[in-house]
């Protein structure tokens, strides 16, 4: 998009919306810098304030790094851009990710990867072991959904929605993973933990030793900490400085 579409669009939505545009943008980003990207698959949304209902997902076709606030889709939850846009939107992004926007009204942003270390984990049969500290936070609040295909048809929707409940991370069986939060934030530092434990747990397996659980009556006091660890901030605690870190290597996600 030239600068004149850039212009526009920030000319017709609200400043509610614009910011929540670059902070999706500025999320994808950064989802591209720590490598969880699969070239122009995979999707992050976020609602758009307001009583409408939209939300905000990646035009289909550009890269995670090449995303800005302008070149986001506004779509509906039945799927119809209510934006003017020269682009499309993944198919399979809008069955997931609307399917808990509509039922899920304090969810605020989803991020769904296909990292070779998630999917590895997805298609063990016992999931995300609560092996190390950092594995003991998704486990909090995580749900598991069955293999259907690819993510094409609204049978799919109430499944979906039934499966992650009211729970945080979804792990989605020989498929790959998703956070949904209330924040963009929040949404990316439950991706950062949920993808690092996952990676710990295959690196942990590659070794061929015994491996030990973190013992069940620490699990049991995670949620707790996870907010003292945070200071009760979530993802906002270190959102600032993934946003400093973008303007150093590239702000062009603002336009």
């Amino acid at each position: 998009m030239n600068v004149s579409v850039d212009a526009q669009v920030k000319q017709q939505v609200s400043a509610e919306e614009w910011q929540t545009r670059v902070d999706l943008a500025a999320c994808y980003r950064l989802v591209a810098m720590h490598g969880w990207d699969d070239l122009v698959f995979t999707h992050i949304s976020a609602a758009v304030p307001g009583p409408e209902h939209h939300f905000l997902i990646n035009p289909y076709g550009l890269m995670f790094e090449e995303i800005t606030a302008s070149s986001l889709v506004k779509v509906d939850l039945h799927g119809k851009i209510v934006l003017d846009t020269p682009h499309d939107i993944n198919p399979a992004g809008f069955v997931i990710h609307s399917a808990i926007h509509e039922a899920r009204h304090d969810v605020r942003c989803i991020i769904h990867t296909h990292t070779e270390d998630g999917i590895a984990v997805s298609v063990q049969e016992q999931g995300l072991l609560p092996l190390n500290q950092i594995a003991l936070f998704p486990n909090i609040s995580l749900s598991y959904h069955d293999y259907e295909g690819v993510a094409l048809v609204d049978d799919e929707k109430p499944r979906l929605v039934a499966d992650l409940g009211e729970n945080a991370f979804l792990i989605l069986r020989n498929h790959g993973l998703l956070t949904a939060a209330s924040s963009i934030p929040d949404a990316f530092l439950q991706m950062f933990l949920f993808e690092k434990a996952c990676a710990i747990q295959i690196k942990s397996m590659a070794g061929g030793a015994k491996l030990i659980s973190v013992d069940a009556r620490i699990q049991a006091g995670m949620k707790q900490q996870a907010k003292e660890v945070t200071r009760g901030l979530g993802g906002q605690l270190a959102w600032p400085g993934l946003l400093r870190k973008l303007d150093r290597t590239d702000p062009s996600f603002c336009n």
